[in-house]
């Protein structure tokens, strides 16, 4: 499979494409921090959240993820629960440790979500969670709750 992306893939990036056109007017543009190991899901979320006019950065695991999230600070962090080594929830709480980042509002995705991972991830300061795979509707929604509906940074 390598790098070649799934027809599914590219349906869903160009929908992502058609739907999203929102520009900033002015100042810094707020950043959203992607931890996914997923390449595709990534891709995805990525073109997604910059045709919304947002600042996307990546990381695929629980190391990138916090040196991202300190030295970055994101305004909204999409953190993928199943991630290798160091697990999402175990990486939320990291983060909700650190006064750095202690702040940042962390919103799960995962495929499933059993009554004692949603304990979990409410007990680490996981804001919301959604399932795999989202709609890009559902995306937008939440980044416009957890953004404020703003692009630019220091607006309400």
């Amino acid at each position: 499979m390598g790098n070649r992306k799934s027809a599914r893939t590219w349906s869903v990036i160009r929908r992502a494409e058609e739907n999203s056109n929102r520009k900033p007017t002015e100042g810094p543009v707020k950043k959203i921090l992607i931890v996914e190991d997923n390449n595709d899901f990534c891709e995805i979320l990525n073109l997604f959240i910059t045709k919304l006019g947002y600042h996307a950065i990546k990381a695929r695991n629980s190391k990138e993820a916090i040196e991202c999230a300190e030295a970055e600070q994101p305004d909204l962090i999409f953190m993928d629960v199943a991630l290798p080594e160091v697990d999402g929830i175990k990486t939320t709480a990291m983060l909700k440790q650190n006064p750095k980042t202690s702040r940042i509002p962390v919103v799960a995705l995962t495929a499933w979500m059993s009554a004692l991972v949603e304990e979990k991830a409410s007990k680490v300061g996981i804001a919301t969670y959604l399932i795999k795979p989202v709609s890009l509707q559902m995306l937008k929604e939440t980044i416009e709750e957890y953004t404020h509906g703003s692009l630019i940074r220091g607006e309400v």
